[in-house]
């Protein structure tokens, strides 16, 4: 069974906006794929509709996560098993301190309150936040702050997670850290992101969208290897692909 499976997905926005014009792509179970394009091409707009975000009534396609469509009625699992990221952790953290933040999603899935504390401290383990538990969100750094994004995530057993630009605002520890954090992670991944670098690090296959069509897709190191490709649609070829045979694990 396919993790995701996009069929025909066109959108409009109520501005006239067309920003995905006959989407169709799909992703194994376990799968790490980078979503890649210019401003404007539409990624973050595809994203939004991995979890039924977008209004229902704007979609002509079909999309099914692990054999569920996303529509009205499965809504609550579709946004249990996918887990989005927004590109500013400060649009996802509201609440007092890490805990709660963290176990607000499990609480609003049903999670009984004394099950929560050892939710938490195990996703909080997983991102490397052990102890974060009273702090405040608002006073942590960008880097910690999208691992308790993560945390949150997790903590909903989601089975699929959806990054929009994650290393945007990163520094370079909190970006090695994320990096080894994702790749640490048995999950079906989605990354739209302008590192490049980051995309050759982790994803073993990209999706590059511009004005909101799939232009090409395939193999990581061959379509970011494409220099005229690349040039075409706004992106450089990476530094790490600049060397000969570069050595790439994911």
């Amino acid at each position: 069974m396919n993790a995701l499976e996009i069929k025909n997905l066109s959108y409009r926005y109520s501005d006239g906006t067309e920003a995905l014009k006959n989407i169709s792509v799909s992703i194994s179970e376990g799968e790490r794929v980078g979503l890649i394009g210019p401003n404007g091409a539409g990624k973050s707009t595809l994203l939004l509709h991995l979890n039924g975000l977008l209004p229902e009534e704007s979609m002509t396609s079909v999309i099914s996560v692990f054999g569920t469509p996303v529509t009205k009625p499965h809504l609550p699992q579709i946004r249990s098993e996918v887990g989005l990221l927004f590109q500013d952790p400060d649009d996802q953290l509201f609440c007092p301190t890490v805990f709660e933040d963290v176990a607000f999603g499990p609480s609003q899935w049903g999670e009984p309150r004394e099950a929560l504390p050892a939710i938490v401290s195990q996703a909080l383990t997983q991102v490397g936040l052990v102890g974060f538990e009273d702090r405040t969100p608002h006073h942590l750094s960008r880097g910690e702050k999208r691992r308790v994004c993560l945390a949150g995530v997790l903590a909903c057993r989601s089975k699929m997670l959806v990054l929009d630009e994650p290393t945007s605002d990163l520094d370079p520890r909190g970006r090695r850290e994320l990096l080894t954090l994702l790749r640490r992670l048995p999950l079906t991944q989605v990354i739209a992101t302008h590192d490049l670098e980051l995309v050759v690090e982790l994803c073993s296959r990209v999706i590059l969208l511009d004005k909101g069509t799939v232009v090409a897709q395939g193999s990581t190191v061959d379509l970011l290897s494409n220099e005229p490709l690349m040039l075409a649609h706004g992106l450089e070829k990476p530094h790490i692909l600049r060397h000969a045979h570069p050595h790439i694990s994911h």
